[in-house]
C-alpha cells in the first residue's frame, strides 16, 4: 500500500541531494529514520561535510572523555 504524502520544496530538494542511485524516496527515509543514534547518518544529511567520518570519531573520543569524568565525579 502506498500513501501520499506533502513535502515542501526544501525539503523535497534535501531528500533528493541525498538520495543513492537505484533507491526511491521511500527507501531514503527508511535508510533515515531505520538507524538511529548513528552521528554518521545525521551528517550524509550534509554533503558539503566531507571529513565526517574523522568528526564523528572526535565527537566519539570526547564523549567517552566526558562520561570518564562524569564517573569519576560521582564515586
Amino acid at each position: 500500500m502506498t500513501k501520499t504524502i506533502s513535502l515542501s520544496d526544501e525539503a523535497y530538494k534535501l531528500l533528493k541531494s541525498i538520495k543513492r542511485d537505484g533507491e526511491s524516496f521511500s527507501d531514503v527515509i527508511k535508510r533515515l529514520v531505520g538507524k538511529k543514534g548513528k552521528l554518521i547518518d545525521v551528517l550524509e544529511l550534509y554533503p558539503e561535510l566531507s571529513d565526517a567520518r574523522e568528526y564523528e570519531e572526535e565527537v566519539g573520543a570526547l564523549r567517552k572523555e566526558i562520561d570518564k569524568r562524569l564517573e569519576n565525579e560521582m564515586y
